[in-house]
């Protein structure tokens, strides 16, 4: 099977794709798939369908319906509307599109995610690499893809989807405060080729002329700084809570504790003032697109 850029099922009916098999080490995610797969089978038997009649009629392999009923494998948003559709479900099958869409992705990144979309208040500085809330689909598969051990095709696209999914944040309304602090070295570097490179650089153009996104980076002739030990995240919530982690401070651990969040804060604002302006880290970057 074969899916174009609308998300259309093409081909082979039975063919499995990349993303949509379940992780066996996500409990919760697979408890979810399971009792949508068991709702979907209810249904079928209600309305007297054997599983390749009900496949033939939604366009789906006998065995693909096998293995969503019996929650191996997660069933895409479009299969779930033909479902709901065919066996007469009044929206009640095509409502479980959210649910599925969200365990598609690894629950560490879930995790992650569902921290980011509380936060009113999110600094970052990065030491190696782009912030994964910054770069583009093509810059997330190359560094996906040069993993080693390597990451299978389908844990690459799995990969991928979920970061692009976890920049939604960019959408939020109202819009939370974002700062970023990026090593030079890091824009420099044509992660996925030139081309590439030009799609990454232009969308940080995009990301810096955000009101709401500061976005700085850090010259690769400054001298020592606080961050040259790893990155440093601190997110704030409505609540007035926060969490922080560094990993060149307590052990790598995430903390909550007012005095450790001071310290990576202090050590955050360090960097940020030894970094270029944002107005002067738009203009390296516009720099950078024309010698491309």
């Amino acid at each position: 099977m074969s899916v174009d850029e609308t998300g259309t099922e093409h081909g082979d009916a039975g063919a499995d794709e990349p993303g949509w098999d379940v992780d066996p080490d996500d409990e919760s995610g697979a408890a979810v798939v399971a009792a949508v797969g068991r709702q979907l089978k209810a249904w079928r038997e209600a309305a007297g369908l054997r599983a390749g009649e009900f496949g033939a009629a939604i366009g789906c392999g006998e065995d693909q319906i096998y293995k969503v009923e019996g929650g191996r494998r997660i069933p895409r948003p479009e299969l779930l509307d033909r479902a709901d559709s065919v066996l007469g479900a009044d929206g009640k099958l095509a409502a479980m599109k959210q649910d599925v869409a969200e365990v598609r992705y690894p629950k560490k990144i879930r995790d992650l995610a569902s921290v980011e979309a509380k936060a009113v208040e999110i600094a970052a500085y990065v030491a190696h690499g782009l912030h994964g809330l910054l770069q583009t689909p093509g810059h997330a598969r190359a560094l996906f893809e040069a993993r080693q051990p390597s990451y299978s095709q389908d844990e690459v696209e799995r990969m991928v989807a979920a970061r692009m999914a976890r920049q939604s944040i960019f959408e939020r309304s109202p819009a939370p405060a974002l700062s970023f602090v990026q090593e030079e070295s890091a824009l420099r570097r044509p992660i996925g080729g030139t081309m590439e490179w030009r799609r990454q650089l232009e969308r940080l153009l995009e990301i810096g002329q955000l009101r709401n996104v500061t976005l700085q980076v850090m010259p690769t002739h400054r001298e020592a700084h606080p961050g040259m030990d790893g990155d440093i995240d601190v997110l704030k919530f409505r609540d007035g809570s926060a969490v922080g982690r560094s990993y060149g401070a307590f052990g790598g651990r995430r903390v909550t504790d007012a005095k450790q969040l001071r310290i990576l804060e202090l050590r955050y604002g360090t960097i940020r003032a030894v970094a270029l302006t944002p107005r002067e880290t738009l203009a390296l970057i516009e720099q950078m697109l024309g010698e491309t």
